[in-house]
C-alpha cells in the first residue's frame, strides 16, 4: 500500500517510479516528471517506495499526537479530521482508481497537475478525492507542537519583499482565508519563482494553476467548527501558534531556486 512518506523527501524520481509514470504516458500524455518530482517533495505523497501496489494510497500517520497542538487545535477536531475526513478522500480516490492502474501508478501530484487529461466524469472525483488527500497530507505537515514564532532567515525576506512586512503578510493570507466563501483553502505559493497568496475552492490545489504550496490552511467548517464553532478569524488566529515554519523554509528554499 502506497503510504506518505515525510514532507521533505528527494525531490528527485526513483527509476521505479520514471517507469511507472512513463507507462501511464497514454493516459496523461506528455506528463513532465521534473515537474511531478518537484510536487512530490513538496506534499510527500509519491510512489510507495517499498513496492506494495495494492492501494494507490493510504492515510499517513502523523507526526504528533491528536492532541500536540492543544489548546489551538482541540485533540477531537483532530482525530475526526484526520481519521475520519481524510481517509474518506483516501478511500474515494483508490475506490475511483480501482479500474484504472495506469493512474494509479502515478503520484497524487502527478494526476492533479495534469487532470485536464483525464475525461469526466472521472476528473471530478480524482479533483475532489485525490486533491483532498494531497491538500491534507500537506496540511499534517505544516504543523506542529513547536510550531509558531516567524520564519527562517530566506521565507523571511521573501515575505518583506513580497508583502512589506510579516504582519502585512499574515494579515493578507488571513483576509484570504477570511473571505473563502464556503468550503476551501488558503494559500502560500511559490509561482514563477515568487511568492503569492492564494484561496482554492473545495479541495482544488494550487498544482492546478502551476503553483507550489509553502503553506495551506484548510478553511472547512469541519477543520475547526468543534472548538470554534462559526468563529473562523478565531480559528485563523490559533493557526499562526502551530505553523512549522521551518517545513515552509525549506519548501520555499526547494521550489523558488
Amino acid at each position: 500500500m502506497k503510504t506518505t512518506p515525510s514532507l521533505d523527501r528527494s525531490a528527485s524520481l526513483s527509476r521505479r517510479d520514471v517507469l511507472k509514470t512513463l507507462g501511464a504516458g497514454a493516459v496523461l500524455l506528455g506528463m513532465g516528471l521534473s515537474g511531478a518530482g518537484r510536487a512530490v517533495a513538496a506534499t510527500g505523497t509519491s510512489a510507495n517506495p517499498g513496492g506494495a501496489t495494492d492501494q494507490p494510497f493510504s492515510l499517513p500517520k502523523l507526526p504528533y499526537a491528536y492532541d500536540a497542538l492543544e489548546p489551538h487545535f482541540d485533540a477531537r477536531t483532530m482525530e475526526i479530521h484526520h481519521g475520519k475526513h481524510h481517509q474518506a478522500y483516501i478511500t474515494n480516490a483508490n475506490k475511483a482508481l480501482a479500474g484504472h492502474p495506469e493512474l494509479g501508478a502515478l503520484s497524487g501530484e502527478a494526476i492533479i497537475s495534469r487532470l485536464d487529461r483525464v475525461e469526466e466524469p472521472l476528473r471530478t472525483t480524482l479533483r475532489n478525492n485525490v486533491g483532498g488527500h494531497l491538500n491534507h497530507s500537506f496540511f499534517w505537515s505544516s504543523l506542529s507542537p513547536k510550531g509558531g514564532g516567524a520564519p527562517g532567515d530566506d521565507l523571511a525576506k521573501a515575505i518583506e519583499k513580497s508583502f512589506d512586512s510579516f504582519d502585512a503578510f499574515k494579515t493578507q493570507f488571513a483576509e484570504a482565508a477570511t473571505k473563502r466563501f464556503g468550503s476551501g483553502w488558503a494559500w502560500l505559493v511559490v509561482k514563477d519563482g515568487k511568492l503569492a497568496i492564494s484561496s482554492t475552492a473545495n479541495q482544488d490545489s494550487p498544482l492546478m494553476e502551476g503553483a507550489q504550496p509553502v503553506l495551506g490552511l484548510d478553511v472547512w467548517e469541519h477543520a475547526y467548527y468543534l472548538k470554534y464553532q462559526n468563529r473562523r478569524a478565531d480559528y485563523i488566529t490559533a493557526y499562526w501558534n502551530v505553523v512549522d515554519w521551518d517545513a515552509a523554509g525549506r519548501r520555499y528554499e526547494a521550489f523558488a531556486s
